[in-house]
């Protein structure tokens, strides 16, 4: 009976680093995952800041073309 449990608890054990070991790796991804979204995120907002600047440019050309006339 003794065996028998500490044969259970052994498995138990195994199956526990095994389980951590998996999770490990599952949390390496996600922050790897994550941090390269922030970083895309962090290009889109500049290009997105750099159309808006050059949207609002050529809308002042526009105006001051139209000005002009």
């Amino acid at each position: 009976m003794r065996d028998f449990d500490l044969d259970r608890l052994e498995q138990r054990v195994e199956d526990l680093l095994r389980l951590l070991e998996r999770l490990r790796d599952e949390n390496a991804s996600l922050r790897a995952s994550q941090q390269h979204l922030v970083t895309e995120r962090a290009e889109l907002i500049e290009k997105t800041e750099l159309a808006r600047s050059k949207v609002e440019a050529m809308v002042a050309r526009l105006k001051s073309m139209e000005e002009q006339l």
